[in-house]
This record gives C-alpha cells, sequence and structure tokens, in this order.
C-alpha cells in the first residue's frame, strides 16, 4: 500500500510563538513532520529540544531547537518542504529577507494565520495586543484589570509565552506569588510581566501549552484577559480585541509584521504616550489607522510617568536600566527610564564602556542603543553580566525603568529608583466604559 510522504516543516521561532504553532496546527498532524525549530531574538535559547512530554507520540524523541543562523543549512540537508515564520515584532523589510532566505534554499515560506491557530475559549476574551514592542500593552492590561478588580469581576489573566526555561516544566504555570517566580526560575523578561499582577493580587497564567492553559483557566474565571507579547497575534479568539500603537513611532502600525494584522483586526486602537510625541506623530497614526481599519474606535492617552524618589535623579549622574526586549529588537532604543532622566535633570552616564559579557555583546548587535542598559538576563551567566555591567558604571544611582523588581535577583552597589507609568485617557468612550459595556453583554455584571 502506498504510504503518502510526510512534508517536512522547519518552525523559525523565538520561544513562544513557534511552539503554539506546532501544538495547534502541526503537533498530531500525520501529513507533516517536523524537523526542528529554529531560534532567534532572544540570547541563549537554542541548540536544546522541544521536549517528548510536549511534542506528542509523533516526535517519541523530541524535536531539537537550533539557531536560526543554521535555517539555509537544515533545509537542503533536510530536504525541507516549508519553513514557517512563527515570532513577531519584525518589519516588512525583515519578512522579506527571510522568504528571499527561505524560497533561495529549496522550501516553501509559510505563515499561519488566525484561523489556523486562534483557540476559542467557552469563556468572553478580551485581548491586548500591540503594532511594537515597548508600545505599552502592559500599562493597558493593567489598567483593564484594575477595572474588573474595581466590578468584582471573576477573570484571570494569560500571558504570552516566554518559553526560555525547562519546557516540560512550563507547559502549563499559574503566578499567584513572587515565590512562584522562584519556583519556575523566571528570567527578568517574565518577571517584568508578571510581578505587577501579583503585586495586585491577580493570577496570571503563562507556559507553553496554550490549549491546556485554557481549560485551566475556564474552570475558575468567567472572563480571560489575554495580555500579549511583541506585537503578535492573540493565541485566543478574542471577543474584544485593543490593539496598542506608539506615538513615538509613528509607521509602525502599517509597517510591522504582525503589528498591522493587529491594527486591522481591532475593535478599539490605543494611541499610547500622546504626552510625550510631537502632535504630528499622533495625526499621522490617526490617518494610518483610518484608512485600513475605519470601523476602528480611537483613543488617545498619555503614559504619566511616577518615579518613587526623585531626589536621587536631579542633578545626579544615574545609569538607566530598560525593558530588554524594547530597546533591542523592538529597536525604541529608550523607556520610561529614560524619559524619568530627563524629567527630573539627570546626567545619564554613557554605560558602553563599562558593558562586560552578553551586555558588551548586545551593544554589538543593536547599534541604536546608546545611553541605557538593557534587562537581558536569561540565565545565571546573563545576570551575572548584567550585575557587573551595573557596578561597573561610575553613576551615582540606578534608574529603574523597568516594572521589574530586579535587584531581587541581582545585587546592585548603588541606591535605585523605580519608575512606573499609568494610563491616562485623552477622549471616550474610556477603557472603563468600554470594558464595563463589555462585561454587561456578556452577563458578567
Amino acid at each position: 500500500m502506498y504510504m503518502k510522504r510526510r512534508r517536512k516543516v522547519v518552525i523559525m521561532g523565538a520561544g513562544g510563538r513557534d511552539f503554539h504553532n506546532f501544538n495547534v496546527f502541526f503537533r498530531n498532524n500525520p501529513e507533516y513532520e517536523v524537523v526542528a525549530f529554529t531560534a532567534t531574538q532572544i540570547p541563549g535559547i537554542e541548540n536544546r529540544i522541544y521536549p517528548p512530554e510536549l511534542s506528542g507520540p509523533l516526535y517519541p524523541k523530541g524535536i531539537p531547537i537550533l539557531p536560526e543562523s543554521e535555517l539555509p543549512k537544515l533545509i537542503r540537508e533536510n530536504k525541507v518542504d516549508i519553513a514557517v515564520l512563527s515570532y513577531s515584532d519584525l518589519t516588512y523589510d525583515y519578512v522579506g529577507h527571510k522568504i528571499s532566505e527561505v524560497l533561495a534554499s529549496g522550501a516553501d515560506f509559510w505563515i499561519l494565520g488566525p484561523e489556523s491557530t486562534m483557540v476559542k475559549a467557552s469563556k468572553p476574551v478580551i485581548a491586548v495586543t500591540a503594532v511594537r514592542t515597548g508600545s505599552g500593552k502592559s500599562t493597558v492590561s493593567r489598567k483593564i484589570a484594575k477595572i474588573l478588580m474595581d466590578r468584582n469581576v471573576n477573570f484571570a489573566v494569560v500571558r504570552h509565552p516566554m518559553a526560555y526555561g525547562d519546557l516540560a516544566k512550563q507547559k502549563v504555570q499559574k503566578f499567584k506569588s513572587f515565590e512562584d517566580l522562584d519556583k519556575y526560575g523566571c528570567t527578568i523578561e517574565e518577571r517584568e510581566e508578571y510581578e505587577h499582577y501579583i503585586e495586585m493580587g491577580v493570577p496570571v497564567y503563562a507556559g507553553v501549552d496554550y490549549e491546556a492553559i485554557l481549560r485551566e483557566v475556564e474552570k475558575e474565571a468567567d472572563l480571560i484577559l489575554w495580555d500579549g507579547g511583541n506585537n503578535d497575534l492573540p493565541f485566543y479568539k478574542p471577543d474584544l480585541h485593543i490593539t496598542v500603537a506608539d506615538a513615538l513611532r509613528p509607521g509602525q502600525e502599517i509597517g510591522t509584521f504582525p503589528g498591522e494584522a493587529n491594527i486591522r483586526m481591532a475593535d478599539i486602537v490605543i494611541i499610547n504616550k500622546v504626552n510625550v510625541a510631537p502632535k504630528e506623530n499622533v495625526e499621522k497614526i490617526v490617518e494610518n489607522v483610518r484608512r485600513i481599519n475605519p470601523k476602528a474606535h480611537i483613543i488617545k492617552a498619555s503614559s504619566e510617568i511616577y518615579v518613587d524618589k526623585p531626589e536621587l535623579i536631579k542633578g545626579r549622574k544615574v545609569v538607566v536600566v530598560e525593558d530588554g526586549p524594547t530597546v533591542t529588537h523592538g529597536e525604541l532604543g529608550f523607556g520610561a527610564g529614560y524619559i524619568a532622566a530627563k524629567k527630573y535633570g539627570a546626567e545619564i552616564v554613557d554605560p558602553r564602556p563599562y558593558a562586560v559579557g552578553l551586555i558588551k555583546k548586545i551593544y554589538e548587535i543593536y547599534r541604536h542603543l546608546k545611553e541605557v542598559v538593557p534587562t537581558v538576563g536569561y540565565n545565571p551567566q546573563q545576570l551575572k553580566d548584567l550585575e557587573k555591567t551595573l557596578n561597573n558604571i561610575p553613576a551615582e544611582s540606578v534608574i529603574l525603568g523597568t516594572p521589574s523588581r530586579i535587584d531581587t535577583v541581582i545585587n546592585i552597589n548603588k541606591p535605585i529608583i523605580n519608575v512606573r507609568y499609568e494610563l491616562v485617557e485623552r477622549n471616550n468612550p474610556t477603557l472603563k466604559e468600554i470594558v464595563e459595556s463589555f462585561c454587561k453583554k456578556y452577563g458578567i455584571l
């Protein structure tokens, strides 16, 4: 009897969307054989295995995760039929080059869309996405969480994956306390996204298998808040889709993948940081949104900065620490910490001459980075590099623009100023009115 050959697949990823695409589309599909994942963007996540516990019976030995730099060789040597782009925060120029690289190596190029990858929940879902990393999703998600808490809505947050550790142990994770962060060996990037929910007393779920996560959440919550990562599409089919645009980076809403798709699908578009951006930037974003999604309601919003110890900033030499993905592959170059330093009149010390290890390498890769230190800490050695870099810098204090309490995982030899930022809407209807109306529609209020 003739057996049809399984088409060979490579999934191109960065420790998140790649595993989700495999789980929902390829894992139990006998028509395809995934020969490898490739990894990029996040340092140190390659050269490991997607474990058999997660890969299913078609892959009893698991699946290798290799550097994306080996993609052409991998395609040729394994006679790969299809390469599937499965990570986000990309420019169209970058995507175009990847298409050419894959085609020239002999494979077809695929992108799996929402209908192939979104999981349908039995409970209503509010999804928060963005046009680019660093647009301010966390301020929006946090504000929605506060609104739901004030109205005593029984809800849970599900965060986009940051699957960089022991994947088998990360299948389904629930974070309710700071001890849970240590239990799961969370990276700084994970802590940046989970800590503010823990402080609010809101459970947050994450992991690797998002259908399994969903089934657990459905048992406990009446509403699900999807907190997106980078500018990726939601993993769950949203009933209310909110996309955040960045007034400091006009054009990203039509110039990034899959950020533009999020704008086109959005019910609500929030243009964030209008308080620190030129008026023409905001007008340009409004024009672009109106052109590609005229039905979306647009909210203009400020990202208001608050610091706990302004007296340690004014007139002082400071080092500024910012959220890693925002200032590296997000290409913003600065964040809340830098804005606070400028607002309160600090002298920012150039950190580059004092960088060591991975931090030094980051400055070589991301040439736009000049005045801030990115929070890169995906393993113990990287944390040591971050600690040594910060302690080398001849500054009087450290401004933490990251929401993570990184001083709990590394020892910093300088006084620390914490910066937080809150969303303030500039027009109606506000998020409060929109969320309350949504809850009433689904009988939650």
